[in-house]
C-alpha cells in the first residue's frame, strides 16, 4: 500500500492534534484503541463508529484526518469497499485493521484505499508508530 501524507487541512494547521475516527464493530477493540491513543497529545479521537454506515456519516460530520477502519463489519454487504472508499478517501487517510493477515485481506485493504494494513493482534506495537509517522509527515513529532 502506498505511503501517504495527511490532507490539506492537516498541512494548514500543523500544531493541532491529528483527528482520528475509530471504526470497529467491537466495543472491546474500540476501547483498546482509545486506551492506546488517549495519552498521546498529538492525537485526538474525535469519534467512534460501529459500522460502515456510521463511519461514512461521522467522516462527513467530523472530518477526521485518519480513520482506523476495521475491514470486516456487519454491514459490509450493504457498503462495499468502493462505496466506503468514495466517502472516506477525499477526506481521510485510512489505516485498515483486521485479525486476518493474508493476501486476500491485503487486497481488501487496497480496495478501501488504505495507506496501511495493521494486524489487530499487534495494534499495541504498531498503531501508535504508524500514526506518529503520519504526524511526522506534517511536522508534529
Amino acid at each position: 500500500m502506498p505511503e501517504a501524507s495527511l490532507g490539506q487541512d492537516a498541512a494548514m494547521n500543523k500544531n493541532s492534534p491529528v483527528k482520528i475516527l475509530v471504526s470497529d464493530d467491537s466495543d472491546i477493540v474500540r476501547r483498546g484503541i482509545r486506551q492506546l491513543l488517549s495519552a498521546r497529545t498529538e492525537i485526538e479521537i474525535v469519534g467512534e463508529a460501529a459500522s460502515y454506515a456510521q463511519t461514512i456519516q461521522l467522516v462527513c460530520d467530523l472530518h477526521p484526518e485518519v480513520v482506523v477502519l476495521d475491514l470486516h463489519m456487519p454491514d459490509e454487504r450493504s457498503h462495499p469497499p468502493q462505496e466506503v472508499r468514495s466517502h472516506l478517501n477525499r477526506r481521510s487517510q485510512i489505516l485498515a485493521i483486521s485479525f486476518f493477515n493474508d493476501e486476500e485481506t491485503a487486497k481488501l485493504a487496497d480496495r478501501f484505499g488504505a495507506v496501511r494494513l495493521l494486524d489487530k493482534t499487534n495494534l499495541a506495537n504498531t498503531l501508535i508508530p504508524t500514526i506518529v509517522g503520519l504526524c511526522q509527515s506534517r511536522g508534529l513529532a
